[in-house]
């Protein structure tokens, strides 16, 4: 296992919040990309967990493994982290290296939900609206969201239904003029869309 990882049990609130693009800079920094258009979880935590990339990942052509690496759940200690461009970069205690830093390429970052930053009311964490239902105002059930795509200023909802048995999928962007309300506790968004938009 290189040196600066170790190995841990995953925290029972753990989410994936980001996968490790490859190394940046000479000095064993990491260059991330964030899965959220806002990167506050992975600034919230100074301790990151990294599990292996799923097998057969590839990444521009090239198959990618932290097999040679380390095997199941590991921890970093990161001693800075910053925004750069549309990614986040990260220096990570005891790896100094460029080519330690490059073999954690296409790993998965994941950090307990619990150290996350609290919210403002009516701000939510993209992993929180994941797998929601989503309804209009008439109750008709228009899928579930699936993912969150950021477009600029603003966030869209990907929704999941299916369609004469084939999978398919709505855009609804996330702004207070199409989203009346989201319940977490029932577990359901309710917009002003209409099954035919």
């Amino acid at each position: 296992m290189l040196p600066g990882l170790e190995s841990a049990d995953l925290p029972a609130d753990a989410v994936e919040v980001g996968r490790v693009l490859g190394a940046w800079g000479i000095k064993g920094w990491i260059k991330v990309l964030p899965y959220s258009a806002s990167a506050e979880a992975l600034f919230s935590s100074k301790r990151w967990f990294l599990l292996p990339p799923e097998r057969g990942f590839q990444r521009i052509g090239t198959q990618c493994s932290a097999d040679a690496a380390f095997e199941g759940a590991v921890r970093l200690k990161i001693s800075q982290a910053r925004e750069h461009a549309d990614t986040v970069v990260a220096g990570i205690q005891d790896i100094s290296d460029r080519d330690a830093a490059e073999a954690l390429k296409g790993a998965r970052i994941l950090v307990p939900r619990s150290s996350f930053p609290t919210l403002e009311a009516d701000e939510y964490y993209w992993v929180d609206l994941i797998g929601l239902n989503v309804v209009n105002r008439e109750g008709q059930t228009l899928g579930q969201v699936i993912d969150l795509m950021a477009t600029g200023p603003q966030q869209v909802l990907v929704i999941g239904y299916q369609e004469a048995d084939q999978p398919r999928e709505r855009l609804i962007p996330f702004v207070d003029a199409y989203v009346d309300s989201v319940d977490l506790q029932q577990r359901r968004i309710t917009v002003d869309w209409q099954m035919d938009y």
